[in-house]
């Protein structure tokens, strides 16, 4: 199993991701969750009893649209239980993650940073 992890790590983005959200992208039929953020949910998706993070969640959207220029470098660290893979995306302009920190779009979530790579590399 270990292998093939690894395998599925090491991939390289053979798409031109779109911005879902403020912090998921999708590449071909693959959603990509941006590791250790939480960007505003988009109208109608934040459930009743949960915290969501306040913000104008298109203004967020657009954001990490901006971004989006290749080549891409995509690390993937595993699944959420959504089943989305939560990687670390970094482009032309840099990591995804970092890119919408700095903007203003998302919170940092220590709790969901995998090896706390995007902290490391945030800062």
């Amino acid at each position: 199993m270990l292998p093939l992890i690894a395998a599925i790590a090491a991939q390289a983005l053979t798409c031109t991701p779109i911005a879902v959200d403020g912090d998921t992208l999708r590449c071909g039929r693959e959603r990509i969750r941006l590791l250790a953020i939480d960007a505003p949910e988009m109208p109608g998706h934040c459930r009743p009893g949960r915290r969501c993070v306040r913000g104008d969640p298109v203004a967020s959207k657009a954001s990490l649209a901006s971004a989006l220029q290749p080549p891409f470098r995509i690390v993937r660290v595993g699944l959420d239980r959504y089943g989305r893979t939560l990687a670390t995306v970094a482009g032309r302009r840099g990591d995804l993650s970092c890119w919408q920190l700095r903007a203003g779009q998302a919170r940092y979530r220590a709790d969901w940073d995998n090896r706390r790579l995007v902290g490391k590399r945030c800062r």
